[in-house]
């Protein structure tokens, strides 16, 4: 089971089956979806994947959690993740997805944060990556915020990825 949690203007709760409309819509629009490869533009190959990572079974406290603002408990934000990298692992990766409207807020480095003192204090987990498109200038603001540095390039379905890291020891330091 996934926790809740809370911050001074965002709700995250564990991503359920109803989020899949909202979760769709995001990913359809191109600008949302622009460095990340997959299936956007095939409907039915799209709601097959969502479903796929909705119903997967991670660890004990490993998962996705769907982001509201407090100030609109309603209106669907994003998503923020942290599972075994790509799905399969055994790294752990800290991901983030928002809607366009919700961009330049600060929301996606206000939804990490919490994530990751979950990462480190209640799952003890030694480090912690985000792979990220060079070309993703906004993700990688949040990534450097959030205290990840770049170690290495990688790929992601056969296109060039960075991928940044933060240790527990780094994250405690901050």
């Amino acid at each position: 089971m996934l926790p809740t949690f809370e911050t001074d203007r965002l709700v995250l709760r564990p991503r359920i089956m109803k989020d899949i409309e909202d979760c769709l819509a995001m990913d359809r629009d191109p600008d949302v979806t622009r460095f990340i490869p997959g299936p956007w533009n095939d409907p039915e190959a799209h709601r097959l994947f969502l479903t796929s990572r909705m119903e997967a079974k991670f660890s004990d406290g490993l998962g996705y959690w769907s982001i509201f603002a407090k100030d609109n408990p309603t209106q669907f934000l994003g998503w923020i993740l942290l599972i075994p990298a790509d799905a399969v692992g055994p790294q752990i990766e800290i991901g983030w997805r928002l809607n366009r409207f919700s961009w330049g807020k600060g929301y996606a480095t206000e939804a990490a944060r919490p994530v990751l003192v979950h990462a480190f204090a209640t799952l003890g987990l030694d480090c912690v990556i985000a792979d990220i498109a060079p070309g993703n200038i906004a993700s990688i603001r949040v990534a450097e915020k959030l205290g990840l540095s770049a170690t290495r390039e990688t790929d992601y379905l056969g296109q060039p990825f960075a991928s940044y890291q933060i240790t527990r020891d780094a994250f405690e330091a901050e």
